[in-house]
C-alpha cells in the first residue's frame, strides 16, 4: 500500500496549512471568545477553492478528490475547529448532495455559487424530537398546486444564521416515516423562513449553531432535491461523506493539542529540567502521537475508498468514531501536561477539549457509529 500523497494532494495540503497558519490561527482565540462568525475567512476560503473542494469545475468547484478534502479540513481545523466545521458542513452536507442528486438547473442556480464560495450552505435535518431518529421528523411539506408548503423547525444547524441556501428534509408522507421524507432546496429570502435562537455552545463557538423556523414557506416543485420520498437515502449517503469531514476535523484538533503539549513540555521546567525528560510525560506524548496518526490513517482510508467509488460507509463510521474519541483523549492529556496552565485560556488547549467534544455528537453520535459498524459486521 502506498502511503504517499500525490503532488496535487500535497499542494492542497500546503495551501491549506499556510492559510491556516497565517490567517486563521492568529484569530482563533478571539473568534472563540467572542462567538464571532469568521465571515472574512470564509470568503477567503472560497477564493482559494476550499468551499467546493471536490465539486466539478463545471459547477464552480476546485475538482479535487476526497483525500484533498480531508487533508484541507484537517489543516483548517488544526488552526480553528469552528472554521473547519463551517467548511466541512458546507462541502459535505450541501455541495456533495447537490452535485450527486441535483438537476443541471439546480446545480447552475445553487451549486455554482456555493462551490465558488459566493454563497454559504447549511443542512437542515435535526429537530427537537428527531436527532438520531430521522424517521421522527415533524417538519411537514404539503403539496399545494405547483408549490410545497413547508412548516416546522430545525435545531443545531451549523451555519444556520449565515446560510444563503439550506437543504431541508421534511416529511411528505408521515405514515411512511423514514420512507416518506423528501429533500428541498430553500433560499433564505423565501417568505416564511426565519432564523431562531443561536445556541450558546460549549465548543466551536464561532461556527454559529442556530434554530431555523419555517412558517407556511412555499417552495417551487422544481426545488425538490432528488425524488419524492427519497430524502432519507439522500440524508444517509450525505452523512457518510460528512463523517469523513468530521473525522478530519477531529484529527486537526488532536494534532494541534499534541503540538502544543510537545512545545510546552520542552519549555516547562520542574526539578531543574524540562518536564519532557520525565517518563510519565513521554508516555503520554507517545500515546497521543500514535492515536492521532491512527485516526488520520482511518480518515484517509475512508476518503480513498470514496475517491475510487467503493463502499465506504463502515470505514467512515470507524474513522469518525476513533478520531473523535482520539481528539478528546489527546486534548485531555494536553491539558494534563500543561498542569494548571492547561485549565486557563492562556495556552488554548482548553479550547481544543471544548471543540473536540462535539465531534463525538454531530453527524451521528459515537453510539450511532457503533451501530453502523456492528451491522456491517453482522450482515449476511
Amino acid at each position: 500500500m502506498d502511503f504517499n500523497i500525490s503532488e496535487e494532494q500535497c499542494m492542497i495540503q500546503q495551501t491549506a496549512r499556510d492559510f491556516a497558519r497565517d490567517k486563521i490561527e492568529p484569530l482563533a482565540a478571539r473568534l472563540d471568545e467572542n462567538r464571532e462568525f469568521p465571515v472574512d475567512l470564509v470568503r477567503e476560503l472560497g477564493e482559494l477553492g476550499f468551499m467546493g473542494v471536490t465539486v466539478n469545475p463545471k459547477w464552480g468547484g476546485a475538482g479535487m478528490d476526497p483525500i484533498c478534502y480531508a487533508l484541507a479540513v484537517e489543516e483548517i481545523s488544526r488552526a480553528c475547529a469552528s472554521t473547519g466545521v463551517i467548511m466541512s458542513a458546507h462541502n459535505s452536507l450541501v455541495c456533495d448532495p447537490l452535485e450527486a442528486y441535483g438537476t443541471d438547473e439546480q446545480k447552475e442556480k445553487y451549486l455554482t455559487p456555493l462551490a465558488s464560495g459566493k454563497k454559504l450552505g447549511a443542512h437542515g435535518l435535526t429537530e427537537p424530537s428527531a436527532g438520531s431518529d430521522v424517521g421522527g421528523l415533524k417538519t411537514r411539506a404539503v403539496l399545494d398546486g405547483d408549490e410545497w408548503v413547508l412548516n416546522g423547525s430545525k435545531i443545531f444547524i451549523t451555519n444556520g444564521a449565515y446560510a444563503d441556501i439550506i437543504l431541508v428534509f421534511a416529511s411528505t408522507d408521515p405514515e411512511q416515516k423514514a420512507r416518506g421524507i423528501s429533500a428541498f432546496i430553500v433560499e433564505k429570502e423565501m417568505p416564511g423562513f426565519k432564523v431562531g435562537s443561536r445556541e450558546k455552545t460549549m465548543g466551536i463557538r464561532a461556527s454559529c449553531t442556530s434554530e431555523l423556523i419555517f412558517e407556511d414557506l412555499r417552495i417551487p416543485k422544481k426545488n425538490m432535491l432528488g425524488e419524492l420520498n427519497r430524502g432519507f437515502k439522500i440524508a444517509m449517503v450525505t452523512l457518510n461523506g460528512g463523517r469523513i469531514g468530521i473525522a478530519a476535523q477531529a484529527v486537526g484538533i488532536a494534532r494541534s493539542a499534541l503540538e502544543k503539549a510537545i512545545e510546552y513540555s520542552k519549555n516547562r521546567q520542574q526539578f531543574n529540567q524540562p518536564i519532557s525528560n520525565f517518563q510519565a510525560i513521554q508516555w503520554m506524548l507517545a500515546d497521543m502521537a500514535t492515536e492521532t496518526d491512527a485516526a488520520r490513517l482511518l480518515t484517509l482510508r475512508a476518503a480513498y475508498l470514496k475517491m475510487h467509488g467503493k463502499s465506504y460507509a463502515t470505514e467512515a463510521a470507524q474513522a469518525k468514531l476513533f478520531a473523535s474519541r482520539t481528539a478528546m483523549r489527546v486534548a485531555d492529556r494536553a491539558i494534563q501536561i500543561h498542569g494548571g496552565y492547561g485549565f486557563s485560556t492562556e495556552y488554548h488547549v482548553e479550547r481544543h477539549l471544548r471543540d473536540a467534544k462535539i465531534t463525538e455528537l454531530y453527524e451521528g453520535t459515537s453510539e450511532i457509529q457503533r451501530i453502523v459498524i456492528a451491522r456491517s459486521l453482522l450482515a449476511d
